[in-house]
C-alpha cells in the first residue's frame, strides 16, 4: 500500500516513515504544503497521514482541499494540538482520524490499516502490473499466477516500484525504500538488490533510467 506522509519536522518524517516501511508500506514523504496537496490531488494513495502544522499550507487547509475535490482518501491527522476544539475542526474539515503527539508508531499504524479496510474491500491492498501482482494484505508478489520467493529488500524495492508503475523512481528514493537512511547502505548495494530482482521478473519489467533511477513498465491492462 502507497502512503502519503505529510510532515515538515525531519527527525520525525525519517523515523516514522522507516517504520512504515518496514510494516510493508510504501511511502511518500512531504514537508511543504504546497507539495502535499498536488499529490493528494493526483497520485493515487490507500490512505494520508497529515500534519497540520506545515510551512506554506496549513493541513487543515490541505484536507478541506481535498475534500472539496471530492478526493476521499483515508486521513489520519497527525498533530500536537490537543483540545476537543482542534479535534472537532479536524472532524469537520474531513479528517477519519486523529493523533496526537507524540504517539507509538504501531498504534498509528493499526489506525492506519482499520481507515484502509473501512475505505472499501482490498482498498489499495492489490496493485496489478500487467501478469505481475503485489498484494499488500499478505505481502505477497506472484508473476503470471506463481508466488515469487523474494528478499526482504527485493520486496521493498519492488514495492516502491509498482505503488508508482509507470513512473520514473529515483535512485535516493530507492535507496531510502529499501534501507529507511542513504548512509545505512553499502555502496552498489541497490544495484545487487535490482539486478537480482530483474533476473526474477525479467530484465525487461524494470527500466533503468541513466543518470536518475528505474521505472517499471509493461503494466498497461
Amino acid at each position: 500500500m502507497r502512503l502519503l506522509l505529510v510532515e515538515d519536522d525531519t527527525r520525525l518524517a525519517e523515523k516514522f516513515s522507516r517504520f512504515l516501511m518496514s510494516e510493508g508500506f510504501a511511502v511518500d514523504v512531504v514537508p511543504d504544503g504546497e507539495d502535499a496537496l498536488h499529490l493528494g490531488l493526483t497520485q493515487d494513495y490507500a490512505a494520508a497521514v497529515l500534519d497540520l502544522g506545515l510551512p506554506s499550507l496549513g493541513g487543515m487547509a490541505i484536507l478541506e482541499a481535498w475534500r472539496q475535490s471530492r478526493r476521499d482518501l483515508p486521513v489520519l491527522i497527525l498533530t500536537a494540538r490537543t483540545t476537543w476544539l482542534d479535534k472537532i475542526a479536524g472532524f469537520k474539515a474531513g479528517a477519519d482520524d486523529y493523533l496526537v503527539k507524540p504517539f507509538h508508531p504501531e498504534e498509528a499504524v493499526l489506525r492506519l490499516r482499520a481507515l484502509i479496510r473501512r475505505a472499501g474491500p482490498n482498498a489499495g491492498a492489490r496493485v496489478v502490473c500487467g501478469n505481475l501482482v503485489y498484494d499488500s494484505t499478505i505481502g505477497s508478489v506472484t508473476l503470471g499466477g506463481q508466488e515469487l520467493k523474494l528478499t526482504a529488500f527485493e520486496l521493498r524495492l519492488l514495492t516502491a516500484l509498482i505503488t508508482r508503475k509507470g513512473i520514473a523512481v529515483s535512485r535516493d528514493h530507492l535507496i531510502g525504500s529499501v534501507y529507511g537512511y542513504a548512509e545505512d547502505a553499502e555502496p552498489g548495494s541497490l544495484e545487487v538488490i535490482m539486478s537480482r530482482l530483474r533476473r526474477k521478473i525479467s530484465p525487461h519489467v524494470i527500466e533503468p533510467i541513466r543518470g536518475y533511477g528505474y521505472r517499471l513498465v509493461g503494466c498497461a491492462s
